[in-house]
């Protein structure tokens, strides 16, 4: 399931070395000038998910599955780059193929790594950002509407979508993300989102990006971020991308004993995953068996044949009912016969929507 989060911010913030973190690998160029990232870097990163490794000690599968994210590390953007400075117009069309948003804000001084504005101040740094990205979509709807008001020439239909479009333009213009308009469940303008893949209508996360020293209590910065981010109703994590990057060498052992020097139970990194994969509306269920144990990504409110296509198309098309075990029952009792026995295997038809972490077996024919 090819769906990707955008990773985005000004120069010299983070991103680069935030995508060698979550990646795992260092196939990310960093430098301390702005523009090093001038193709966007695409990486898979698995999920964390702690159910797996339960699973695998009770049916010690050749093999463990996670479910995945697609990460895009896309380049700095700058003040003007929806007018094309800073080869603003192909990062921005890089953002337009993601279904969410990691916004890398930088929230530490140092006089060694250069700010493209000089001075460190992070909701000046989101402004800029959040201006460029609505302005690009401004540009975008406007087209767009300008190509309509063509078609509506005579065409009933092409019309109210041309008035619509407008509604939204006029939200745009009053400084608006595309997200918070009132009407946006209306069927012409999710098909106008759809088709336009227009930025601000995504889900954001803000990541601030602190040194080490910051890792311990939030400073005035990440205070900033953090409130930023809630009034408008989004995602905020502390993450020290460095740190985060050097903690890949280390063994789990040594990684946990480090993260628990500050307190601190999960690493930004999982935290990032985790509420990225969720970002983007999905969820797995979980087959386990001597061969592996699986997490498999669905949509959020996916009924049984659709979550059976994923495994296999056949799957879908001869679909007759589900054996579905929740997962706590499976690790309570340690196996599907048992599971079985203790009465806690359900069986589901069509309609039954899969619940994160089912336990399920599909059984189909062709």
């Amino acid at each position: 399931m090819a769906l990707s989060i955008g990773i985005v911010g000004l120069p010299n913030v983070g991103k680069s070395t935030l995508f060698n973190a979550l990646t795992k690998a260092q196939n990310a160029e960093s430098a301390n000038y702005p523009f090093c990232t001038i193709e966007p870097n695409k990486a898979v990163v698995p999920v964390p998910d702690e159910r797996l490794d339960e699973l695998a000690k009770l049916v010690n599968p050749q093999r463990i599955v996670h479910s995945t994210v697609d990460f895009v590390d896309i380049a700095g953007l700058v003040k003007g780059a929806s007018k094309g400075e800073g080869l603003g117009n192909q990062f921005l069309a890089n953002i337009k193929e993601t279904e969410a948003i990691l916004h890398v804000v930088r929230c530490f001084d140092n006089e060694d790594v250069v700010h493209v504005d000089g001075s460190v101040d992070p909701l000046r740094d989101i402004e800029v950002i959040e201006t460029e990205l609505l302005l690009a979509d401004i540009q975008t709807l406007t087209k767009k509407i300008e190509r309509l008001q063509k078609a509506a020439k005579g065409d009933k239909t092409a019309k109210a979508i041309c008035d619509d479009a407008e509604v939204l333009l006029n939200h745009l213009n009053d400084g608006k993300p595309a997200s918070t308009f009132e009407d946006k469940e209306k069927d012409s303008i999710k098909q106008i989102y759809k088709e336009l893949g227009l930025i601000t209508a995504k889900d954001v996360i803000y990541i601030a990006n602190v040194d080490e020293d910051g890792l311990n209590a939030d400073n005035d910065y990440v205070k900033q971020v953090i409130e930023y981010a809630g009034k408008k109703g989004a995602e905020a994590i502390k993450i020290s991308a460095k740190v985060e990057e050097e903690l890949i060498a280390l063994e789990d052992d040594e990684r946990n004993e480090f993260l628990a020097s500050y307190g601190v139970k999960q690493s930004g990194l999982e935290q990032i995953i985790k509420k990225g994969f969720a970002s983007l509306g999905l969820i797995s269920f979980l087959t386990a068996g001597p061969k592996e144990a699986r997490a498999w990504t669905i949509h959020v409110g996916w009924r049984a044949p659709q979550a059976a296509s994923v495994i296999h198309t056949d799957f879908e098309k001869g679909f007759i009912r589900a054996e579905v075990i929740a997962y706590n029952d499976f690790i309570k009792y340690g196996s599907e016969a048992a599971c079985k026995q203790q009465g806690v295997m359900r069986v589901e038809g069509k309609e039954y929507i899969v619940q994160d972490g089912d336990m399920m077996n599909f059984l189909f024919n062709v």
